[in-house]
Protein backbone atom coordinates (compact mmCIF):
# COMPACT_ATOMS: atom_id res chain seq x y z
CA UNK A 1 0.00 0.00 0.00
CA UNK A 2 1.27 3.52 -0.36
CA UNK A 3 -0.30 6.41 1.24
CA UNK A 4 -0.54 10.29 -0.08
CA UNK A 5 -1.25 13.13 2.18
CA UNK A 6 -1.16 16.36 0.21
CA UNK A 7 -0.53 19.96 1.71
CA UNK A 8 -0.75 23.85 0.75
CA UNK A 9 -4.11 24.33 -0.51
CA UNK A 10 -6.20 27.72 0.64
CA UNK A 11 -8.19 30.54 -0.23
CA UNK A 12 -5.81 32.92 -2.64
CA UNK A 13 -6.96 35.84 -5.26
CA UNK A 14 -6.67 35.85 -8.71
CA UNK A 15 -3.09 36.29 -9.96
CA UNK A 16 -1.49 35.00 -6.71
CA UNK A 17 0.01 31.49 -5.84
CA UNK A 18 0.08 28.22 -4.19
CA UNK A 19 2.12 25.31 -3.39
CA UNK A 20 0.75 21.98 -3.45
CA UNK A 21 2.77 19.35 -1.64
CA UNK A 22 2.41 15.64 -1.69
CA UNK A 23 4.04 13.09 1.02
CA UNK A 24 4.07 9.49 0.10
CA UNK A 25 4.28 6.89 2.43
CA UNK A 26 4.15 3.01 2.49
CA UNK A 27 5.67 1.17 -0.59
CA UNK A 28 6.87 3.99 -2.62
CA UNK A 29 8.83 1.59 -4.36
CA UNK A 30 6.05 0.31 -6.29
CA UNK A 31 5.37 3.82 -8.06
CA UNK A 32 6.83 5.60 -10.79
CA UNK A 33 4.60 7.98 -11.78
CA UNK A 34 3.06 10.58 -9.66
CA UNK A 35 0.25 12.66 -10.87
CA UNK A 36 -1.83 16.02 -9.92
CA UNK A 37 -5.60 16.13 -10.05
CA UNK A 38 -8.44 18.42 -9.99
CA UNK A 39 -12.28 18.77 -9.63
CA UNK A 40 -14.42 21.08 -9.18
CA UNK A 41 -18.04 20.96 -8.10
CA UNK A 42 -20.11 19.07 -11.12
CA UNK A 43 -16.81 18.42 -13.17
CA UNK A 44 -15.06 15.23 -14.04
CA UNK A 45 -11.74 15.07 -11.96
CA UNK A 46 -8.90 16.16 -14.66
CA UNK A 47 -5.50 15.43 -15.48
CA UNK A 48 -3.52 18.75 -14.14
CA UNK A 49 0.59 17.56 -14.04
CA UNK A 50 2.79 14.71 -13.86
CA UNK A 51 6.09 13.65 -13.47
CA UNK A 52 8.21 10.79 -12.70
CA UNK A 53 10.45 10.20 -9.29
CA UNK A 54 13.29 10.79 -11.09
CA UNK A 55 12.36 14.11 -12.60
CA UNK A 56 13.19 13.46 -15.46
CA UNK A 57 9.82 13.63 -17.15
CA UNK A 58 7.42 16.28 -16.92
CA UNK A 59 3.88 16.67 -17.97
CA UNK A 60 1.25 19.30 -17.63
CA UNK A 61 -2.69 20.06 -19.27
CA UNK A 62 -2.89 23.14 -21.38
CA UNK A 63 -4.98 24.50 -18.78
CA UNK A 64 -2.07 25.18 -16.16
CA UNK A 65 1.10 24.56 -18.93
CA UNK A 66 3.70 27.78 -18.54
CA UNK A 67 1.97 29.15 -15.05
CA UNK A 68 2.75 25.51 -13.12
CA UNK A 69 5.78 23.84 -11.96
CA UNK A 70 6.05 19.91 -10.61
CA UNK A 71 8.82 18.73 -9.04
CA UNK A 72 9.83 15.76 -6.83
CA UNK A 73 12.23 15.23 -4.25
CA UNK A 74 12.93 11.58 -3.70
CA UNK A 75 14.90 11.79 -0.72
CA UNK A 76 11.45 13.77 1.20
CA UNK A 77 9.54 10.85 -0.83
CA UNK A 78 7.54 14.34 -1.71
CA UNK A 79 5.89 15.83 -4.77
CA UNK A 80 5.47 19.33 -5.29
CA UNK A 81 3.02 21.31 -7.65
CA UNK A 82 3.76 25.24 -7.87
CA UNK A 83 0.43 27.30 -9.45
CA UNK A 84 1.50 30.29 -9.79
CA UNK A 85 -1.21 33.08 -11.69
CA UNK A 86 -3.99 31.78 -10.57
CA UNK A 87 -7.72 32.06 -12.16
CA UNK A 88 -10.77 31.66 -10.43
CA UNK A 89 -11.30 28.53 -12.54
CA UNK A 90 -8.50 26.95 -10.91
CA UNK A 91 -10.66 26.59 -8.34
CA UNK A 92 -11.18 22.89 -7.47
CA UNK A 93 -10.41 19.77 -4.90
CA UNK A 94 -6.41 18.69 -5.98
CA UNK A 95 -5.61 15.37 -5.65
CA UNK A 96 -2.57 13.38 -5.91
CA UNK A 97 -2.18 10.31 -7.21
CA UNK A 98 0.21 7.48 -8.54
CA UNK A 99 0.81 4.96 -10.79
CA UNK A 100 3.05 1.63 -10.92
CA UNK A 101 3.50 3.00 -15.07
CA UNK A 102 4.88 5.75 -16.72
CA UNK A 103 3.24 8.92 -18.10
CA UNK A 104 -0.72 8.23 -16.95
CA UNK A 105 -3.25 11.35 -17.58
CA UNK A 106 -6.36 9.39 -16.80
CA UNK A 107 -8.06 8.99 -13.05
CA UNK A 108 -8.14 5.45 -13.68
CA UNK A 109 -4.40 4.67 -14.58
CA UNK A 110 -3.37 5.51 -11.02
CA UNK A 111 -3.69 2.98 -8.01
CA UNK A 112 -3.20 5.39 -5.04
CA UNK A 113 -5.30 8.45 -3.95
CA UNK A 114 -4.33 11.11 -1.34
CA UNK A 115 -7.55 13.10 0.18
CA UNK A 116 -7.34 16.23 -1.95
CA UNK A 117 -6.70 19.93 -0.64
CA UNK A 118 -9.37 22.83 -1.49
CA UNK A 119 -7.83 25.27 -3.74
CA UNK A 120 -10.14 28.40 -4.13
CA UNK A 121 -9.29 31.00 -6.02
CA UNK A 122 -11.69 34.55 -5.70
CA UNK A 123 -11.79 37.15 -7.99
Amino acid sequence: QVQLVESGGGLVQAGGSLRLSCAASGRTGSTYFMGWFRQAPGKEREFVAGITWSGSFKTYADSVKGRSTISSDNAKNTVYLQLNSLKPEDTAIYYCAASPRAFRTRPGEYDYWGQGTQITVSS
